[in-house]
């Protein structure tokens, strides 16, 4: 069955992201052509969810491509992996040199630039576009960071920047990117960034309720004023919403959840692409082992009777001063997790040649996605005053904010420490802040240990690039590691 030219483009995937972005593009004056693998599917949806729009339905490719407009535009929202390929393989024989295929799914990078690459040579325009902020964002706007073929933006912007979210100042939480696979890249970061944010407030969470000895309604109240600040923004608005939330029998819902916590695997890929590259994206790590740990319930119950530790001690004298310190301390934390987000994908641009535009990425993030916040305005501002900032921590904004909340944030790191309670990404921030503010670490000695057990040389303060080796024992000879290995 064929028919009309009538869409402006195609979704295919009509689970609940599907669906929300296809009934978006319809309330932005766009028609959608929707279909699914289940075909029964779109008759579904097209009788309920789009019932009275100009969303029309196709029951098989071949109807789906003839309905669209040239260039075809065909948006996958279907699970990352072997079901990406298996559309692309369904659609590309029946698309002409020019048309697009957009990947608006979870997918890794590294497979999205293997993609971008195949299709390019066969003339067909390839985009991944990250997708951020969850149902209610692909139904009210959500963030969207598309990269890939070039070729295929002035097509998709119409569509893609009236759907996204807008930020306060009413520009689209949406712009290009750039080439190959640097829109998912983008959204993996963005990911990262989600899985320190979280694991941030958790701790926050863990020490006001062990420390400070305070009730649900009372955190809530304590996290709903911190949104009213410098920490405003969606994450910090939900726990508040979620910590006040009780079941009908006035239980706290929160308290009931099994504290063991799942994950899809975005933050996993951020820190092993940080470490593929070198970058000290720290505190993602940290979160990523942090649910790792949670998921060994049945471990730490038993490890629990038999560790040794201080039992948390309450405090009462001081509450307030303590929770201001608290506030500095997830305020400066944060902003380490962003800095170093925002390093990878720096050294990201450059190797890969993405020039990648992150005043853009932070306007991207404004709104929409899950970690939007009032902070990302101020990101965005440094990188329009300085394109080729080396490091968050020297703007003049962020080095001011990171220097106000010094002693607050060793305050709240030590209550952590002495009280017992496990604070790894607080504490990874505060030692990478320590780390990175050093002009001397003690590489120095490790060095010297690699070269006394494996002469794999070093370098000398006096002589940098110039590699030697020492014969620490006088019984080792002078060959180095270009030619032994231990």
């Amino acid at each position: 069955m064929s028919g009309q030219a009538v869409a402006d483009i195609a979704v295919i995937g009509l689970a609940v992201m599907g669906q929300n972005l296809i009934l978006n593009m319809n309330d932005n004056g766009f028609v959608v052509c929707a279909f699914n693998r289940t075909v029964s599917k779109v008759d579904r949806f097209l009788e309920n969810e789009a019932k009275g729009t100009n969303v029309v339905g196709a029951h098989s490719i071949e109807e789906m491509v003839s309905k669209l407009k040239t260039p075809r535009k065909i948006m996958l929202m279907v699970k990352a992996g072997d079901a990406v390929d298996e559309f692309i393989g369904l659609i590309e024989p029946h698309l002409e040199k020019g048309d697009i295929i957009i990947d608006g799914g979870n997918s890794h990078f590294p497979d999205t630039q293997a993609r971008y690459e195949r299709l390019a040579a066969d003339g067909i325009l390839y985009v991944g576009a990250g997708v951020s902020g969850g149902e209610e964002g692909a139904r009210n706007g959500p963030s969207i960071m598309p990269g890939g073929n070039p070729a295929a933006w002035p097509f998709i912007k119409p569509i893609f920047q009236a759907i996204a979210a807008k930020a306060p100042d009413g520009q689209a939480c949406c712009d290009w990117v750039g080439e190959g696979g640097s829109g998912h890249y983008v959204k993996m970061v963005h990911n990262g960034i989600e899985y320190g944010d979280m694991q941030l407030i958790s701790e926050c969470y863990q020490l006001m309720k062990e420390v400070f000895g305070l009730n649900g309604d009372q955190m809530a109240a304590v996290f709903k004023k911190w949104n009213t600040g410098v920490l405003d923004s969606y994450l910090i608005e939900i726990t508040a919403a979620i910590l006040a939330y009780k079941n009908p029998d006035g239980a706290e819902l929160v308290e009931l959840i099994r504290d063991t916590a799942g994950q899809k695997g975005t933050g996993k890929w951020t820190s092993i692409s940080a470490l593929d590259d070198g970058i000290p994206v720290t505190l993602v790590a940290e979160s990523v082992f942090a649910r790792c740990l949670s998921s060994l319930k049945d471990e730490r119950i038993r490890a629990s009777s038999v560790l040794v530790g201080p039992k948390p001690v309450r405090i009462t004298a001081d509450l307030q001063a303590k929770i201001d310190d608290l506030e500095q301390s997830l305020y400066a934390s944060k902003i380490i997790s962003y800095a170093q987000g925002f390093m990878l994908m720096r050294d990201a641009s450059r190797t890969r040649k993405w020039n990648l535009n992150f005043g853009s990425i932070a306007l991207m993030w404004r709104g929409g996605c899950i970690i939007r916040s009032a902070f990302l305005g101020d990101i965005k501002a440094a990188f329009d005053k300085n394109p080729n900032l080396e490091s968050l921590l020297f703007d003049e904004f962020f080095n001011a904010a990171t220097t106000k909340a010094q002693s607050g944030w060793r305050n709240a790191v030590m209550a952590y420490i002495t009280n017992g309670v496990p604070s790894p990404a607080m504490t990874t921030a505060l030692s990478f802040y320590d780390g990175y503010r050093s002009p001397r670490l003690p590489a120095n000695l490790i060095q010297a240990q690699r070269d006394y057990f494996g002469a794999h040389t070093y370098e000398l303060e006096a002589n940098p690039g110039t590699f030697v080796h020492t014969n620490w024992t006088g019984t080792g000879g002078d060959v180095s590691s270009s030619t032994y290995n231990a």
